[in-house]
């Protein structure tokens, strides 16, 4: 069964992801996206893009649907796949002021939602004049920032070099790993936001070829931040489940995100998993070369990491 690819657009209140979406909906592209919304109010699409309204599901102009969520996301999803009708993909908008991190879950909890879609990309929407003032007065716009796989640094056109520089180090404090993108209007090439495979296991090496060679360690005043661990000798996998399940279930509403592909003893292709809060999803991944210098990486994103914790877990993984 193919599996229809779902991108979730987030961003503080402003910053323009609802500029994306009309984007995405009035390019002549020539696919087919449903949309879900928190409240179709937010939407901001013109009437008359909007034709053959019925209760729940809106055909627009552009062979795109939307949808408002008057039930559980799930619920919505389901009737989704039930149409005859196929999509080339789903976008979910989260309210300005939401964590994303509910959405991501239900991708990793349901297992219909798992066989028949797939979670894409989360695309986060930066306000590059603002978003300093709301990253201090806030957690949504830093955990926004923290769970993204794509961020689209927007309004560029409307600071000068030295803010933006300051807003992307700030960016890039939070969360080194996701793509970043300046844009003005939300104005972007829509392959660099829709079908990326960002959060399919099995492309991690694709979309990040360096994910095993970058040495970010990340440790800052500020609340929310990364950090990633690398290790030589190969891990047992009972002992990262054991290790890595009682982590989550104790940290997991401080870890945002984690990631990593691991060297597993005697196995032929690369372990690679990822969570989200507590929740975590894994598989296996491409086969290791002969060419290749087989090597464990592991990197969290969230809030008050504890390095030596993380670090000395991470060890007693190895054999």
């Amino acid at each position: 069964m193919s599996q229809v690819p779902v991108t979730v657009l987030t961003g503080f209140l402003g910053a323009g992801k609802t500029t994306l979406l009309n984007r995405i909906l009035t390019e002549h592209h020539g696919k087919k996206y449903a949309v879900v919304i928190n409240e179709f109010g937010e939407l901001g699409v013109d009437n008359d893009l909007v034709v053959n309204a019925d209760e729940e599901i809106f055909e627009m102009n552009n062979g795109c649907i939307c949808c408002t969520v008057r039930g559980d996301l799930i619920r919505i999803l389901a009737g989704l796949m039930k149409r005859k009708d196929k999509f080339d993909g789903i976008l979910i908008e989260t309210t300005g002021l939401a964590d994303p991190a509910p959405v991501a879950q239900t991708f990793f909890t349901d297992d219909d939602v798992r066989q028949r879609t797939k979670l894409d990309a989360i695309v986060t929407v930066v306000d590059a004049r603002h978003f300093l003032e709301h990253v201090d007065d806030g957690e949504e716009a830093e955990e926004q920032v923290a769970f993204a796989d794509v961020i689209l640094l927007n309004k560029v056109d409307i600071v000068d070099e030295k803010q933006l520089a300051t807003v992307e180090e700030r960016i890039r404090k939070i969360n080194p790993y996701a793509k970043l993108y300046r844009t003005t209007k939300s104005n972007i090439e829509l392959s660099q936001i829709l079908d990326r495979g960002a959060f399919d296991l099995q492309r991690i090496l694709e979309i990040e070829p360096h994910f095993l060679h970058h040495h970010h360690d990340h440790h800052h005043e500020e609340e929310v931040g990364s950090l990633s661990f690398t290790a030589e000798r190969p891990i047992d996998p009972d002992r990262f489940q054991r290790w890595m399940g009682e982590l989550l279930q104790r940290k997991g509403p401080d870890i945002f995100r984690c990631k990593g592909i691991l060297d597993v003893q005697g196995a032929p292709r690369r372990y690679v998993f990822q969570g989200v809060h507590m929740l975590m999803d894994s598989d296996w991944g491409n086969p290791w070369k002969d060419s290749d210098k087989r090597a464990s990486k592991l990197v969290f994103i969230g809030r008050d990491l504890d390095r030596e914790a993380l670090k000395q877990g991470f060890e007693s993984c190895q054999i």
